[in-house]
């Protein structure tokens, strides 16, 4: 029952949006209206102020006349960039990019339009569902900023869906790792580069040394580091006195990041001292690690819609965060499901229009089972 031509039609014109993290003000009231024209009324929280942003994050329960446990679904209304200016590019083999110089926002509007298109096709049609609670969040591409300002005592479901997942559709990740963020400050002394280089002590080259020596890409079983950036000098004729280099560890047991952090601790200690600088240590745990067992019955339900849609229902661990690992902080059960977005976060990005139209018929699933 789902309606392609208006799925795409609504995909097409929120791509053509833009929302950046920290103002996603048109996007959001995009989502709002339609809602509203659905005759359900959706809530505006203060997220955007706290965390510095345009826009909150989007709340609203409907009624089900199933009697059966609430459930949240939700997806996030940013994109990363680049993002000004996209549209959404249909190819003869219905495929959807953008034009090549932006990303095209699959990741996560998709997701967005898929539950859209669940609720509209079960008012259109008075299909019985069960509970729903919808939560279209900010700022997720940074580390889940908006879901972490949601006030959660708002919040009545256990048990939720996150349309946010590249892959085929019908697979979902149930465990994510934790992801530990630094920020190592290396501080040396300036001095002239010409005639007093030996007065120095050089923060880039200490940095620059304690880089080499990270552990970085796959470090230990369920376990991913990297160090992404370094930054640091005035001009080429002084001594540097700082460097910064900033970096994440990736972990699936949360206990094992800070085992690996102060691993990286000990690294730049040590060569800041062979360099005769100091280093100074700023760390954050942006998300924490959740993982769902099989046996959940959020997972045994999306097994079983998969499987009368004929998908595959497959669950999977994923390297990659999303609001469900905020969530799982929370004591909501959730698993990140596919939309069908593939090569996110890069100009090549693309869906297709069956991995949209899917991604909708399972939402509805799962909207209309009574398990």
């Amino acid at each position: 029952m789902v309606n392609t031509k208006r799925l795409i039609e609504n995909f097409t014109s929120m791509v053509a949006l833009d929302s950046p993290s920290f103002d996603e003000r048109l996007v959001c009231d995009y989502i709002k209206e339609y809602l509203a024209d659905l005759g359900i009324k959706a809530a505006e929280d203060g997220a955007g102020a706290i965390i510095g942003g345009t826009t909150g994050n989007l709340h609203a329960v409907v009624d089900g006349d199933i009697d059966a446990e609430i459930i949240a679904f939700s997806s996030h209304m940013d994109t990363v960039e680049p993002s000004h200016g996209k549209c959404a590019v249909i190819h003869d083999d219905g495929t959807i990019t953008s034009k090549g110089d932006t990303v095209l926002g699959s990741d996560d509007l998709a997701g967005v339009t898929a539950i859209l298109e669940a609720l509209t096709v079960i008012k259109e049609n008075g299909l019985s569902h069960r509970p729903i609670e919808l939560i279209f969040t900010v700022a997720e591409e940074t580390h889940g900023g908006g879901v972490t300002a949601f006030d959660y005592s708002t919040i009545k479901a256990k048990q939720a869906y996150v349309f946010d997942l590249d892959g085929e559709i019908g697979t979902a990740a149930s465990s994510a790792p934790t992801i530990l963020t630094y920020k190592a400050k290396f501080i040396g002394k300036s001095a002239h580069a010409g005639f007093a280089s030996h007065l120095g002590r050089h923060a880039v080259k200490a940095a620059a040394l304690a880089v080499t020596r990270i552990p970085c890409g796959s470090v230990d079983d369920g376990i991913n580091a990297n160090v992404g950036v370094i930054n640091g000098g005035k001009a080429t004729n002084i001594v540097p006195d700082l460097c910064t280099i900033n970096g994440e560890i990736r972990s699936f047991d949360d206990a094992m990041s800070d085992v690996k952090f102060s691993e990286v601790k000990e690294i730049c200690t040590a060569a800041a001292e062979e360099f005769g600088c100091k280093v100074g240590f700023e760390v954050a745990k942006d998300i924490r690690a959740f993982c769902v067992p099989d046996d959940n019955p959020v997972v045994k339900r999306f097994k079983s819609c998969c499987g009368e849609l004929g998908l595959s229902g497959e669950c999977a661990p994923t390297f990659g965060g999303s609001d469900n690992n905020v969530f799982a902080q929370h004591g909501i059960d959730g698993i990140v499901v596919s939309t069908g977005m593939n090569n996110c976060h890069s100009v090549d990005e693309y869906t297709t229009v069956d991995m949209l139209t899917q991604a909708a018929e399972l939402a509805l699933k799962l909207m209309t089972n009574c398990d």
